[in-house]
């Protein structure tokens, strides 16, 4: 099983590199890997050209944004699953393993994420660990991934560490949104649940770099705001009084599906649980 992973970038060079090998570094897995650079001036170019020969296709050229660069990038890939992976952000060792893994033996996986999601700092050092219960398209289209859900929300889907096969992209329009320059992700989030569920891994895959300048830190409230049109458009509604009482009293309502590892079997286990 091939995996596409798509790298944007645009003057990230302090943090391209290590982005980059964490990918690359990845050890037994099938792996096709494209960076798309947007004409940086701060010695990125060097660095992709450093490693080259280990690139499906790389481009150092001026872009639409993150999201054009990401679509584009893409249409030069082949593999059954695809991801893409920030420039300043990271994957765990193993992860693309652990990926492989699970979409071999589970067809029914149609998209996967962590329940466990990793916050780097500007050093790359794991800062924090959020959980996340599990994931449901009921819960999706009540709110309660929102950015801003506050004490209602189970935490959002993590970018850096959801991966999904070609088959689902292609029917949900084998694009990112352009009329969402902040949360495309989110809205692409949106069309995938109306296809498939999301699926969970209890371990981590990747993690979000938190250093102050990227969008998703320094736009919060304008990404908040996209997120949440994005939410309405594609059928969201928030939750209900009596929803949010449960909510708020942590009463388990819906059914996800995650995955574990069997200890004893060495194998994955699909399981549900309540969220």
């Amino acid at each position: 099983m091939k995996l596409s992973i798509v790298t944007p970038s645009f003057n990230q060079a302090r943090f391209l590199e290590s982005a980059m090998l964490s990918v690359l570094d990845q050890p037994g897995v099938d792996l096709e890997y494209v960076v798309m650079d947007g004409g940086s001036t701060d010695g990125s170019r060097e660095i992709i050209e450093r490693h080259a020969a280990r690139l499906a296709y790389s481009e150092c050229a001026k872009d639409a944004g993150q999201y054009d660069a990401i679509t584009r990038g893409f249409a030069h890939t082949s593999g059954d699953v695809m991801a893409w992976l920030n420039s300043d952000d990271m994957l765990v060792p193993r992860a693309l393993a652990t990926v492989t893994e699970i979409f071999g033996q589970f067809p029914e996986v149609q998209w996967l994420t962590t329940t466990a999601q990793i916050r780097w700092d500007a050093a790359g050092r794991i800062a924090r660990v959020l959980h996340v219960p599990g994931y449901t398209r009921d819960g999706f289209l009540a709110g309660e991934h929102l950015p801003d859900g506050g004490a209602f929300s189970l935490g959002w889907i993590q970018q850096e560490s959801t991966f999904w096969r070609r088959s689902l992209w292609e029917r949900a329009g084998a694009q990112i949104g352009r009329d969402f320059p902040l949360a495309g992700d989110f809205e692409l989030w949106a069309r995938f649940f109306q296809h498939a569920e999301l699926h969970a891994v209890e371990v981590p895959l990747g993690g979000f770099r938190f250093h102050g300048d990227q969008k998703t830190g320094g736009d919060r409230g304008d990404y908040m705001t996209e997120a949440t049109r994005a939410f309405t458009a594609h059928g969201g509604r928030r939750n209900g009084a009596f929803a949010q009482w449960l909510r708020c009293h942590r009463l388990k309502t819906r059914a996800a599906k995650v995955v574990r590892h069997n200890r004893h079997s060495g194998k994955w286990e699909m399981k549900t649980v309540r969220v």
